[in-house]
């Protein structure tokens, strides 16, 4: 069943359509139909904007034109009243009908409701996180990864064959680096550090003395008699798969499943690097200069060329990244989203320019979201923890402190590209400043409500038994019409890519059913209560089937 929004547009589409077509006007031509809340309740239940849009290419005044659409509609069966207000708003007053419409659709869709087909089963994947295997995860990790998944639920919720993926990168220097820094403390914690100076480039966080003592657990002093670089393959693998290891457990503890761990390393063991610059070159799209190999990247606006292959036959960063995104393409995903941070946003061109070259459309087929820092607070006051790094406050950390839920909330409560202040005080306090307490605390109320009408052996009344008339207060009605404009939120998301937008409306819905909860008893003997009692179970409804796009709990008793 349609909710009313989708029915109000539908109908006002219909009626200009017809005039479109009186006037020989193609109905391609017109704008989209929007709706929005009146501010004042007297402004009715929706209004629109669309006859002021549309006026100049149907050649009526925007009043005129909106009487017209107005004349229309006044006898649908799901509008009581419509006006026009001002230079030409059109304004909805809902017949009592569109109540039951939306409670009903609620039930009857329960898990379902609010999906779209808005993929219509077209593969995508979500690479995110995709942190080096050189230290464990950071506050900014952890937004990433906060971020990238609830994306990869929002577009799977709408219509998308989503695949998560972990780009592993385990190739290059940073991997040599890792393995000397090791090694080196291997060699300082066994007391002969000048024989294995530490690198100028190496890792110095307190987890590069745990990897060290790992070694020793496992091996004593065996590496000391071994050559350094005959030992580095060692060093190097044994702290890159403890690493990975570690990190792989902080994501399943948050919360955050791939479906892939896509190595680098096999980019170069399948030689996918060179064949991708082969590829390249057949197109046109490479030259040599100075004994480099170069990419055209100026020719889809990039603001210089981009070097593949170093004039010493070393292949640069960049040359696998294009290599791997083939290789993304070439697996037949539709639509390759990377999820970065915002420190990468100038990698940003070269890598649409690299998409184009390779014969996808870096507006279809390729997006990036960035994610801005996590400025972590306490009570509001800038505070660095004490971790195991000694440098930077991991991912674990955060969780540790403050839960997995709270952690996923807020790290998705902003705009990912916009810096987030996170206030560790505030995401463990009990209270309605609390986001994340302010939702959950909306579910468990309901459920107290749900154990109350079992302990009082009343049971849960059927859809036949709601009366609309009896929905009829402020706080009813602003509750229904946030429950119709779930659907609508998650296609917004989807298109977007905007976890926070659910976020925002979780929060919304739970203020409005704390509203509706504060100014009416549910279970009182009265007329309404059936009525009222299928409303309370729309809401459980939506607000579960939001937090599960969140991956947050919703917990019965607080």
């Amino acid at each position: 069943m349609a909710d009313v929004t989708t029915i109000l547009r539908d109908l006002i589409g219909e009626a200009l359509s017809d005039m479109a077509r009186q006037k020989e006007v193609s109905s391609d031509l017109l704008p989209e139909v929007h709706l929005e809340r009146p501010k004042r309740e007297d402004q009715g239940d929706w209004a629109t904007n669309v006859a002021m849009q549309a006026c100049k290419l149907l050649g009526e005044r925007p009043r005129d034109l909106a009487a017209m659409v107005v004349d229309r509609l006044k006898d649908d069966e799901h509008i009581r009243s419509v006006e026009v207000a001002g230079p030409g708003f059109i304004n909805f007053f809902l017949a009592d009908r569109w109540i039951g419409n939306v409670i009903s659709s609620v039930l009857a869709s329960g898990d379902d409701y609010g999906r779209c087909d808005l993929g219509k089963g077209r593969k995508v994947q979500v690479e995110f996180v995709s942190a080096n295997p050189t230290g464990p995860l950071h506050v900014g990790h952890g937004r990433g990864a906060a971020v990238g998944d609830i994306v990869g639920n929002i577009l799977a919720f709408s219509g998308w064959k989503v695949e998560k993926e972990y780009y592993v990168n385990d190739a290059g220097l940073q991997m040599s680096n890792l393995g000397k820094s090791t090694q080196s403390r291997y060699f300082e914690l066994l007391g002969q550090a000048d024989k294995a100076p530490f690198p100028e480039d190496g890792y110095k966080g307190d987890y590069i003395y745990d990897l060290a003592r790992q070694v020793m657990d496992d091996h004593g002093d065996e590496y000391l008699s071994v050559d350094l670089e005959e030992s580095l393959p060692f060093f190097r693998d044994f702290s890159s798969k403890v690493i990975l290891d570690g990190i792989k457990a902080d994501l399943k503890r948050f919360g955050v499943t791939f479906d892939c761990w896509f190595s680098e390393k096999s980019l170069y063991e399948n030689d996918q690097v060179p064949d991708t610059v082969e590829a390249l070159r057949k197109r046109g799209y490479t030259y040599e200069e100075d004994g480099a190999i170069w990419f055209r990247s100026t020719d889809f606006g990039d603001d210089k060329d981009r070097v593949l292959f170093r004039s010493n036959g070393v292949p640069t960063y960049f040359a696998s990244d294009v290599a791997y995104h083939k290789n993304k393409f070439d697996r037949g995903f539709d639509l390759a989203i990377d999820v970065w941070g915002a420190d990468h946003h100038g990698y940003v061109p070269r890598m649409r320019a690299a998409v184009e070259a390779l014969g996808k459309s870096s507006d279809d087929n390729f997006a990036v979201t960035l994610i801005q820092f996590v400025n972590l607070l306490r009570d509001g006051e800038q505070v660095s923890m004490s971790t195991r790094s000694g440098q930077f406050v991991t991912l674990s950390d955060v969780i540790d402190e403050v839960g997995v839920d709270a952690t996923r909330f807020y790290f998705v409560m902003r705009r990912s590209d916009s810096h987030l202040d996170f206030d560790l005080e505030l995401a463990k306090r009990e209270s309605s400043d609390n986001p994340v307490f302010y939702v959950q605390y909306a579910n468990a109320r309901i459920a107290s409500i749900t154990r109350n009408l079992r302990d009082k052996g009343i049971a849960i009344p059927a859809m036949n038994e709601l009366d609309e008339s009896l929905i009829s207060s402020s706080e009813e009605k602003k509750l229904i019409t946030r429950l119709s404009m779930f659907p609508e939120e998650v296609e917004k998301a989807a298109i977007e890519m905007a976890p926070h937008r659910i976020v925002n409306y979780v929060h919304d819905l739970a203020g409005d059913f704390h509203s509706f909860y504060n100014a009416h008893r549910v279970l009182d003997e009265d007329p309404s209560r059936p009525s009222r009692i299928l409303l309370v179970k729309a809401t459980y409804v939506v607000l579960t089937n939001a937090l599960r796009i969140l991956g947050i709990s919703a917990p019965e008793r607080m």
